[in-house]
């Protein structure tokens, strides 16, 4: 009883959740803006090889 007692008084838990979810945030927007370039991009090298010709 008392361990369950001091599982639920500890925020270790309510810590590492909060750095899951700002991680998962961080991923969510690496993940948007690499889908954003990565549509762009083939457009760009096609340009610039148009360039050299």
């Amino acid at each position: 009883m008392t361990s369950l007692k001091t599982f639920l008084a500890s925020e270790s838990g309510a810590t590492a959740i909060e750095y899951a979810m700002i991680a998962s945030i961080i991923c969510l927007a690496i993940f948007a803006v690499v889908g954003t370039i990565g549509s762009k991009l083939p457009t760009g090298f096609a340009k610039a090889s148009n360039g050299f010709n």
